[in-house]
């Protein structure tokens, strides 16, 4: 199992000869978000409808990246054509999250970790809905929460660098993020891959 410092090499060298690029798709990312949510009256719930699509669409951007692909800064936008289940999915997993925060930060906070490869499994598989996502994504991280919590610990450094920089940083840490998670993502399917096809009764005992 690659380690969180195995994560975050993987994510350097994916970005490496591609930090241009993905920082524009970040900008793009986060500019829309902005824009819509500053349109009076409507923009938190404008939000709340293309957030989903959005999310799919950078999430793809990066898994893309990470599998050593060549992304485009059109696959941003590329929720869109599965509006409806990328919408369910990221209003469901917003309800959860709020419901489960309103319980206690920890709850919250767990629920956030459970529910965090969701939106990559409908990534590799669009036709599957938004609980069935949810629901792969609770599965796939069993035993794996407190790593992932820890990736994101490893990260506490930068955003004070970003604190500091008056969100300058954010330009670099922003994409290095996005690849990190999507690292992990691969990880932890590449590893329930592998642990599906094997035959364990062809195993000596």
């Amino acid at each position: 199992m690659l380690t969180n410092a195995d994560i975050r090499r993987m994510a350097r060298e994916s970005l490496r000869g591609n930090w241009v690029q993905a920082i524009v798709a970040c900008i793009i990312f986060n500019v829309v978000l902005l824009v819509v949510n500053l349109i009076p009256n409507v923009g938190p719930f404008l939000q709340l409808i293309i957030g989903g699509p959005l999310l799919f669409g950078i999430y793809l951007y990066f898994i893309t990246l990470i599998r050593g692909g060549k992304p485009a800064l059109a696959d941003v936008f590329s929720g869109f054509p599965y509006f409806v289940s990328t919408f369910l999915l990221y209003l469901v997993m917003s309800i959860f999250i709020m419901l489960w925060t309103l319980l206690l930060i920890v709850p919250g906070v767990i629920a956030t970790l459970k529910y965090s490869q969701a939106f990559f499994i409908m990534n590799d598989n669009p036709e599957i809905g938004a609980m069935e996502a949810i629901r792969q994504s609770k599965e796939m991280m069993e035993g794996h929460k407190t790593r992932l919590f820890m990736l994101y610990l490893s990260f506490i450094g930068w955003m004070l660098l970003c604190v500091v920089t008056a969100g300058i940083a954010l330009i670099w840490v922003g994409p290095y993020l996005y690849a990190a998670m999507a690292a992990f993502y691969h990880d932890l399917k590449h590893r329930k891959d592998m642990y599906a096809t094997t035959d364990f009764n062809s195993i000596p005992v």
